[in-house]
């Protein structure tokens, strides 16, 4: 079996957030009940347990001029992954809120856009020039 990542998080609504996760970016909805569900994205398991609101205070940061969430998390896509997703969102109209270059010429150079989910959770969408240099620095 490969290897693969699990996150819990908390949300303000199920039906939204599983109709989000399926119907905008295309996950699998796995097991599930009235008040949670499991969303395959990209063969990792994200759990969202409907507790209402709930509210995260983490600061942005600067990197290179941008700001960017402390808090956010996201997948990394090869590159016609990447465009493809990118592609479709802005099909369905979804708000890319940030795209940017990072590192541009340099190892460890990327490209990322991020989206807000209905729970204002930040979603970021990667692709490397090389994927070897993922964590090279």
């Amino acid at each position: 079996m490969a290897t693969q990542f699990h996150l819990a998080l908390p949300c303000v609504n199920i039906n939204k957030t599983r109709a989000f996760y399926s119907e905008v970016l295309g996950a699998q909805i796995g097991r599930s009940s009235v008040k949670w569900a499991d969303v395959n994205l990209y063969n990792n398991q994200i759990t969202f347990t409907e507790c209402g609101p709930f509210k995260f205070e983490c600061k942005s940061y600067s990197f290179n001029g941008d700001i960017l969430p402390s808090f956010h998390f996201g997948i990394i896509l090869d590159k016609p992954d990447w465009d493809k997703v990118l592609n479709l969102l802005k099909s369905k109209k979804i708000e890319i809120t940030s795209q940017v270059k990072f590192l541009e010429n340099k190892v460890g150079e990327h490209q990322s856009f991020f989206i807000k989910d209905p729970n204002d959770f930040t979603v970021e969408f990667k692709c490397f020039t090389n994927q070897k240099e993922v964590f090279k620095s």
